[in-house]
This record gives C-alpha cells, structure tokens and sequence, in this order.
C-alpha cells in the first residue's frame, strides 16, 4: 500500500512494501524527483539495504557455525512483512521485526523502524534499529534513493554534476562481476568538489567512496542549478550508481559494504557492520532537501 504525506512544500509517497520511498514532488515546480521504476532500466526506486548491503561472497555468510543465505541487499527490500505503525500529515512510521522465517536467513532477533518525516522542503529518513535478542547483533544499513535525472526539458545527462561540500581525494572500488568489491582502488576523485555524470559512468557498476570528507552532497544542472542536496552525517560510505544510460542517479548513503573477493565468509569480520548489544538502540538518519 502507498501512504502520502504532504506540507506546503512536497508531497511525499512511500510503499509498504519493502518501506520504500516512492515520490518526492515539488509543490512549486511539479517536478518529481523520484525515479519512478521504469523497468526497461531499473524497477527499483529508493530500497531499503539492511541487514546487509551488496553481495555476499558465494553467496553465503557464517556465523557461530552456521551459514546463512542472505539476499544481496538484505530481506527488506521488496519484503511484505512491513507495517506502518503511525502516520500524521508530516511523518509516516513503518516496523519490520525478527519472525521465525527471517531467522533462516538471518540469525538475530531485530526490529526495523523507519520514520519519514517532512520538515519544509526536506524529507528526513530516520532508521532505528533495536535488538531483541540475547547476544550482540550485526548489520549493515543504507539507502539507495533514485533521483530523476535530467529533470528540465532540453538537458542531457552530462547537463549534470555531484557537487561535494568539500574538496576531495578519493579512489572508488571497482565492482566485480559477482558483486564483489575488487582489492585495488581506482583513483577517482582529485582535489575537486565536483563528479561529472556522463552515458558511461557506471558501465562497471557503481562508485564507492569510502573516505569522503564531505556529509553532504548535491545534484547540480549546470544550465539551471542546484537540484537537490542529500545530508549523510550518520553515514560513512557512499555509493553513487545507476543503470548504464539511464535517466536517474542514485545517491546512496551506506554503513557497510559488499564482500571483498578475499573476504573469509565470517559475518563478524564483514567490513563496516554495526555491532549492537542485546536490548539496545542504535538511529541512523539522512536527509533530502530540495532546492
């Protein structure tokens, strides 16, 4: 089912299912700057990637002597489980908690809350993620939020740029084509504040940064500005991806990362997961404002 919020500013939709966010639309300029999951490109449009994120190696990952088949991306995305909990003008709610099928694949005892919250022209995403169960917990959590791109009539792709909020130095890592995270960087980024979209970009998969100094970052038309920032303060990675050819961007804020291809398998020794002690809180957020 689809819920909507809305203010003065933006409407905004999100699906149920797998909790994701289906629309962002501009009250003054009637642009929408969700994806809108054209399948001749990409069905999805924002997923929610927890507890995992990316593939892992074989498919498969062990813990306290037992191996679990974790779906790339986690068991959220595309999942019926979820329910909304609360839904005011401005926020919307949604729960998705342990059961025993999740267990199979996934051996804690977790709830899963996201809050969406509309504050002007920005929408807040607010994940809490709090563990039931008895021994500590480990997770990945990120977002993987789509945005229509170009979005004006008579602009290209290449129209286009990532404006970081600091200059920065940095190599991605290069995809391989099991989804997993190759051993050399490739340098990327120099000395610059700005990325450059273009057709062929991501022909090899995405871009992962993993020691920006920028928490925020903006989708910019170089032939009528800024379009949008996202704010990541919670986040330490961040994946920039889409569909070769494509007219969207997906800006992804990430806690964790796909297995390496010398990855031992271990879920405790994955790169970048979250340890959290029985009964306790851990709350990741990130944010969109359009301009």
């Amino acid at each position: 089912m689809i819920h909507q919020i809305e203010n003065s500013e933006l409407a905004v939709k999100v699906n149920t299912k797998g909790i994701e966010l289906s629309s962002i639309h501009s009250k003054s300029t009637g642009i929408e700057h969700i994806w809108q999951g054209d399948p001749s490109f990409w069905n999805g449009q924002a997923p929610i990637l927890f507890p995992i994120i990316g593939a892992l190696k074989d498919g498969k990952t062990e813990y306290d002597r037992k191996f679990y088949k974790i779906p790339k991306h986690g068991i959220v995305r595309n999942s019926i489980k979820p329910v909304l909990l609360d839904k005011t003008n401005e926020s919307l709610t949604f729960s998705m908690r342990w059961d025993e099928e999740t267990l199979l694949s996934y051996p804690f005892k977790f709830e899963l809350k996201v809050i969406f919250s509309l504050k002007g022209r920005t929408l807040e995403v607010l994940h809490e993620v709090t563990n039931h169960g008895p021994e500590t917990m480990y997770f990945s959590l990120g977002g993987h939020p789509a945005f229509n791109c170009p979005i004006h009539k008579g602009e290209v792709y290449e129209d286009y740029f990532i404006k970081f909020e600091e200059k920065e130095t940095d190599s991605t890592w290069p995809v391989l084509e099991n989804g997993l995270i190759g051993k050399e960087p490739l340098p990327m980024l120099k000395a610059t504040n700005k990325l450059q979209l273009h057709a062929n970009l991501f022909d090899k998969d995405a871009l992962i940064l993993k020691n920006l100094k920028s928490r925020e970052v903006s989708l910019v038309s170089e032939k009528n500005g800024p379009v949008l920032s996202m704010s990541f303060q919670d986040f330490d990675y961040l994946g920039i991806w889409a569909k070769p050819k494509a007219p969207y961007v997906c800006i992804e804020p990430w806690l964790g990362i796909a297995d390496s291809i010398d990855s031992d398998g271990k879920l405790t020794h994955k790169e970048g997961m979250i340890q959290l002690g029985p009964q306790n809180k851990s709350t990741k957020k990130y944010s969109v404002s359009i301009h």
